[in-house]
């Protein structure tokens, strides 16, 4: 038996690993009784944390919430090279980690931090010539990803651990783990920030850990596992989601029925980027961006 449809909304969900983010998906179309379900931001398969979902109209936010800054907590190792920049790829290098400085680490992640060109791992969803990169991959063709502007706020170590791995001849080695944080913007690729540490230390560096802890205004605090979510299913509603994601614009009667009805209105002086527009009864009307001095409307939710 289908469950009702519900109201529109997001689910911020907590997501376990071994689980992709389109499985995910599927669990909650099921909840929700709705195919119309999407999410903002992927996560791979061996990572957790923030995922946020959207449920009905709500799926419409959910490009421009994949735009907005993101928070990780991760584990890179030092010493170790694989093929997918991460501990789910196949180790392709070892160089011993001995004598990796707490200062030459510092500087590493110096050099990574603020503007940077990044180039994405190759085992990605970044589409070449219009097929995914790890279909490339898996090919054996050999191509390169070009770079990439995007910004790391911060990028902070905040334990370090000497441990011992096993190289791929089966001997014994001795890597370097780093627990991190990292705040960034959306498109930066963290296990390309383990894997261009460790080449710059001349050791090599994949990620073995990655938890996301925020996404925008959404954190853990207010996610919820795929369990709990079994046990009671609900969605923040749209028009809190909203609010809490953008710059607020209170409309009053006049402009909100002009807004409604498509009609690009004077726009008053506003942030930068999308900002949400609410009618004197409260409702969430649209998503707008300033063009030329008017409000051009960039999503709709009035109907």
């Amino acid at each position: 038996m289908s469950r009702p449809q519900g109201p529109s909304g997001l689910v911020i969900v907590d997501k376990p690993g071994g689980l992709t983010s389109h499985g995910v998906v599927s669990r909650m179309r099921r909840l929700a009784g709705t195919r119309r379900v999407g999410h903002a931001g992927t996560l791979d398969p061996m990572a957790t944390g923030v995922l946020i979902i959207g449920v009905e109209k709500a799926t419409r936010l959910l490009g421009h919430l994949a735009l907005t800054e993101k928070e990780y907590a991760a584990t890179i190792r030092l010493g170790q090279t694989t093929v997918t920049d991460d501990a789910e790829g196949e180790v392709t290098a070892s160089v011993a980690a001995t004598g990796v400085t707490r200062e030459a680490i510092d500087a590493g992640i110096a050099a990574l931090t603020g503007p940077i060109q990044q180039v994405p791992s190759k085992v990605s969803a970044i589409k070449v010539n219009g097929v995914r990169s790890y279909t490339r991959v898996r090919e054996g063709e050999d191509f390169e990803l070009a770079a990439r502007p995007v910004t790391v706020s911060s990028f902070t170590v905040q334990a370090l651990r000497r441990a011992e791995a096993v190289d791929p001849s089966g001997a014994a080695i001795e890597v370097l783990d780093l627990d991190v944080t990292v705040v960034c913007s959306s498109g930066t690729y963290i296990r390309a920030l383990a894997r261009d540490l460790g080449a710059g230390l001349g050791v090599g560096g994949h990620l073995t850990a990655l938890r996301r802890t925020r996404v925008g205004p959404y954190g853990l605090d207010g996610a919820r596992t795929l369990e709990q979510l079994e046990e009671s299913f609900a969605v923040l509603p749209i028009e809190e989601a909203a609010a809490a994601a953008f710059p607020r614009w209170e409309a009053d009667d006049h402009q909100a029925r002009l807004l409604a009805n498509g009609v690009r209105i004077a726009l008053p002086a506003l942030p930068t980027g999308p900002n949400a527009v609410f009618g004197p009864d409260g409702r969430f009307l649209a998503l707008v961006e300033e063009d030329e001095g008017k409000a051009r409307i960039v999503a709709g939710f009035a109907q």
